[in-house]
Formats: C-alpha cells, sequence, structure tokens
C-alpha cells in the first residue's frame, strides 16, 4: 500500500485482551496511524476480509487459535508485516515466532515509543519506506530444482530456508557471511 504523508498507516491488533487493543489503538493515533481491534483468529480474519492493512500486531498467546497459527496463516496469503506480542521471553518462543513468519517479537512489558519505533523499522524494511517493492529486481530470475528465486534476500533468508528445508546450522543452498550477506550456493539450472 503506497502512502502519502498524510495518510495514515491502517494496523490491525490482534489481542484477547480488549484494554491492551483500546490502549495501543488510542496511542498509536497519536503517531497518525489507525488501528483496528481483533479478538481472535475469527475477528482477525473479519477484518483482513473488509480492509487492506500495513502490519498486524499479533499477541502469541491467545485464546481458542494460538499466534502462530494465525502467522502462519497470515503469511501463507502474501507479506504483510506481522510483530508478535507476548509475555514469553524464552529463546525458543522468539526463535519459533520469527520462524514462522513475524518480522519482529516484542515482549511485554514493553514501551510504546518501542513498539512505534518498531513498527516504523518493520514497514521500512518490508516496504521500502511504505513503497512497495518491485516483484523482480532487473527482471532476474534464478531457477534451482523446482523453485525460482525472484526477490531480493534480506531479512527473509530465515523463512526461505525454511521453505528450502535448508537447514541453518548447516546451509547447503544458502550461506551466511558474516559480515557482508548472505550467498546463494545451489546450483543454477539454464
Amino acid at each position: 500500500m503506497d502512502h502519502s504523508p498524510a495518510s495514515p498507516l491502517h494496523l490491525l491488533i490482534v489481542d484477547d485482551d480488549p484494554q491492551i487493543r483500546s490502549m495501543l489503538a488510542e496511542y498509536l493515533a497519536t503517531f497518525g496511524m489507525e488501528a483496528d481491534g481483533a479478538e481472535g483468529g475469527a475477528a482477525m480474519r473479519a477484518a483482513m476480509a473488509t480492509r487492506d492493512y500495513d502490519l498486524v500486531v499479533l499477541d502469541l498467546s491467545l485464546r481458542g487459535e494460538n499466534g502462530l497459527a494465525l502467522c502462519r496463516e497470515i503469511r501463507e496469503h502474501g507479506d504483510l508485516p506481522v510483530i508478535m506480542l507476548t509475555a514469553r521471553t524464552e529463546l525458543a518462543d522468539r526463535v519459533v515466532g520469527l520462524e514462522v513468519g513475524a518480522d519482529d517479537y516484542v515482549t511485554k512489558p514493553f514501551e510504546m515509543r518501542e513498539l512505534v519505533a518498531r513498527i516504523h523499522t518493520v514497514l521500512r524494511r518490508t516496504r521500502g519506506g511504505g513503497v512497495k517493492r518491485p516483484a523482480a529486481v532487473g527482471g532476474h530470475e534464478l531457477r534451482f530444482g523446482s523453485w525460482r528465486l525472484n526477490r531480493s534476500i534480506d531479512l527473509l533468508v530465515s523463512r526461505l530456508r525454511q521453505k528450502l528445508r535448508d537447514d541453518p546450522r548447516d546451509p547447503t543452498l544458502i550461506r551466511t557471511v558474516r559480515g557482508e550477506g548472505y550467498v546463494f550456493t545451489g546450483a543454477v539450472e539454464a
């Protein structure tokens, strides 16, 4: 979604605590963001069916469907940025949240201003500052096996490795070059 400076960002807050939804929506409004609330998966789907959102703030521990399943569902249908919001502070919880597709992970309690900064950072990273990135860079497309690669690799490497079943502890297709970035090491088919 492209935004002019006067156009507000539209966020969806998925949390089963109405007080948190209300508090976040009010605070985000002071930064020019419009936020709708959803108490769970059904309300999230209904809201997303009627409006396009720029980002979802998603609580991990919801009654009924959990946040991980909802994040996975969002990711299966597109690249809508997701910030996980949770009281869980264990490393394993953060890693799983990021692996299922969350773009960032904020633990409760948190400073509201930090959440605003993270929202802006995620949107800059995922939307190029509010402008959608082209699907292909320079029209190049690499083919390997049954996969085609046509977009830049940045913080989505974890997601890509997961889809390729490339073990991040011993990757064979995408290797990390410390201080430099990533290198694709799979055989490119003509």
